[in-house]
Order: structure tokens, then sequence, then C-alpha cells
């Protein structure tokens, strides 16, 4: 096997770990794996280790290498996990099956008139800026109740669960109990919380879904 597959391995054999320490039922988090960055035949060993579900933060880069990929693999599912503008939720709800960063009424809003347009109902999480950092996306905790109402019933999207990415400088298990705790007053089961640093304590705090890049794929180069 590629050290990505190998990687990849490993990774699934915390997930399981992890489930197994904090009394998850087997198989209840999905690891998505974080391709961003990386080239298709950089994703090809995953992808031939049998890895289904991946995230993207931009859609442009999707658009380059998944397509052939698509073509190459079945029943992938591929999630977008980085902000969108609103320009681009035409290309997004083509692109994805997923969508993670539902961040402000006018994207809720672009995203729906293309789904309806499409035909094509993605499930969404709104993300939560649990630090309210300034330089982050995401709703500050103290008005996604009423964003998530907006959406569900003004709007009109799926809203499936909530996402976050702590503070790098914080403990995370503050942060994923937040988003837990504010998923569970509206009625949310899923939570995609957890990186590489951190994705065992997202499971321990109720995640469904971890996004994990580098721990699998290697650090980036950005240059």
């Amino acid at each position: 096997m590629s050290s990505a597959a190998n990687r990849l391995a490993a990774v699934q054999s915390d997930i399981q770990a992890a489930e197994a320490e904090f009394g998850r039922e087997a198989g209840s988090v999905t690891l998505i794996a974080v391709s961003k960055t990386f080239e298709a035949n950089d994703i090809r060993p995953v992808l031939d280790a049998g890895q289904k579900v991946f995230g993207e933060n931009r859609v442009q880069e999707a658009m380059g290498k998944w397509p052939e990929l698509r073509g190459d693999y079945a029943e992938i599912e591929l999630h977008l996990i980085g902000p969108l503008q609103s320009n681009k939720a035409k290309e997004a709800v083509q692109t994805f099956d997923v969508i993670h960063t539902v961040d402000r009424p006018k994207i809720a809003r672009a995203l729906k008139s293309e789904m309806d347009r499409q035909d094509r109902q993605l499930p969404c999480f709104i993300q939560v800026n649990t630090g309210e950092e300034p330089q982050k996306a995401g709703i500050p905790p103290r008005e996604v109740d009423a964003f998530i109402s907006q959406c569900r019933d003004e709007i009109g999207l799926t809203i499936i669960g909530l996402m976050c990415i702590p503070p790098v400088d914080e403990a995370p298990g503050e942060h994923f109990a937040l988003l837990e705790k504010i998923a569970d007053r509206n009625g949310l089961a899923q939570l995609s919380m957890g990186m590489s640093a951190d994705y065992p304590v997202a499971v321990g705090f109720g995640a469904t879904h971890v996004r994990v890049g580098s721990a699998i794929f290697g650090a980036r180069d950005y240059t």
C-alpha cells in the first residue's frame, strides 16, 4: 500500500478506537478525507484503498479534478467544507453532494435557488463560529437558533447538522461541547467537527463527521 493508504488505515483505526472508548456505535462516525490542494494522482491511492467520502475547500479546485475521478470511481461523496461565495452557488450545487459551510442568509438563499433550479436538494450543515473569531466565517452561537429556523422554515434548506472549526489556541473540547449543545436543542443529529489534530476528541463529543486531511495525505505545500 502507498503511504497515503497506510495513513488512511491508521486514521480509520483511531476512529474505531475512539468509537469504542466513548461508547459510540461502531461505524457511526463518517471520515471525510480532505483532499484540498492535492492533485488527482495524490487522491487515487486513497480511493484505491476504499475511501469514498472526500472534502474540498474550493469550488473551482474541485471542479478541476473530481469529474475525472468520479468517472473512474463509483459512489464518491463530495463535501464542500470551505467558504462559499454566492456567485459560486451554481457550481457548488453541480459539483458537491453535501454543503458544510452555510453561514449567512445570502448564501442560504443562493443555494436554495440553485437547488430548485437544478432539482438537486443537497443536505447542508450550518457553520458556527464557536470562538467568535472575527477572521473566521460562521454564525455566532447566540444567533444560531434563529438562523437555523430561518434556513429551515423561511428559505427551505435541508439542514442536517452543524459544523465548527475551533480556535487553534484553545482546547477544542469546549467548542465541540458547545456545538453538540446547540445541535441537540435544535433537533439536529449531525455534527461536523474534528480535524487531523483533534478528531479522536471530537468523536468523544458526538461528532458524526470528522474532516481529516494532512493525517492522510501528508503536509500540504501552499507555495
